[in-house]
């Protein structure tokens, strides 16, 4: 419930905004909501896959960077990663 609430207030918030606010405020809403992500970083033929369960991405945008835990090969890893290559979906 508390996800769509703020789901909501944010789909409010986007649709009186330009462009570049809605980008800014989409990225600090994944700053705060916690849950299960797949951030994917790609650069021309490089692409990186990574997997959140149960934490969150969270965004430094006067740096240009997300900063996250995954586990990779069983072990909790710290990833920071640009912004602007960057794309964050959530996962059941």
């Amino acid at each position: 419930m508390n996800r769509w609430a703020a789901a909501l207030l944010l789909s409010l918030l986007l649709t009186g905004c330009s462009e570049e606010q809605s980008n800014r405020l989409s990225r600090l809403g994944v700053t705060w909501l916690e849950g299960d992500y797949r951030v994917t970083f790609a650069e021309g033929n490089h692409l990186k896959v990574w997997e959140v369960r149960g934490g969150k991405v969270t965004s430094e945008p006067e740096k240009g960077y997300y900063y996250f835990w995954a586990q990779v090969q069983g072990e909790n890893v710290y990833v920071q990663t640009p912004i602007d290559r960057t794309y964050i979906e959530e996962i059941p």
